[in-house]
């Protein structure tokens, strides 16, 4: 395996629907409302088919390190509501499937994501620091599961005085919001 290339698999359960988790992984657009400790920015370059294949997003993102990374995804698959897989270009190159199932009041959520590195201090790095990039990823994914919960918590209130009792999600490090602004043009 080249040291640039990477292979996570991610399991998170959730009380919720597969309909309301694929309504909610599916929305990229609204990935820096509800996941922003990663997200910060997202943009829809291509809309695809009404069923969302071919649709193409960029992504502005960064985990708890301090670099950000700039990549863009177009999904290849889609399987309503049970998940959809994705292809990814730019700082990452790779694919991630994501697969939903109902178990209960359940849902068993899926992430396989299996990429290369592109961006030169990772790919250049990553021989000597794959774990901490590692570890990077899955502090990233252990940020997901806490905002999606979050995110779940708002759908699922029944009151607005419920409703703002939940917290907001959890914020990203090391960058300040007129950073994200800033970065725009770079």
């Amino acid at each position: 395996m080249p040291s640039n290339e990477y292979h996570f698999i991610t399991h998170w359960r959730v009380q919720s629907t597969c309909q309301e988790i694929s309504d909610i992984l599916g929305n990229a657009q609204d990935l820096p409302r509800w996941w922003p400790s990663v997200y910060l920015e997202v943009e829809t370059l291509e809309p695809g088919q009404p069923s969302g294949l071919g649709k193409v997003i960029g992504l502005y993102t960064k985990g708890w390190l301090p670099y950000t990374l700039r990549w863009c995804f177009r999904v290849s698959e889609v399987n309503t509501p049970h998940g959809f897989a994705l292809e990814a270009f730019g700082d990452f190159v790779g694919r991630g499937i994501w697969t939903f199932r109902q178990n209960g009041a359940l849902v068993d959520i899926t992430y396989d994501w299996k990429i290369n590195a592109e961006k030169p201090l990772l790919r250049n790095l990553s021989f000597i620091f794959k774990p901490i990039f590692a570890a990077n990823h899955q502090w990233a994914m252990r940020k997901g599961l806490e905002s999606l919960e979050l995110e779940l918590a708002r759908r699922q209130a029944r009151t607005s005085e419920e409703r703002s009792r939940i917290p907001a999600p959890p914020p990203p490090t090391f960058v300040r919001p007129s950073s994200v602004r800033q970065s725009q043009g770079s």
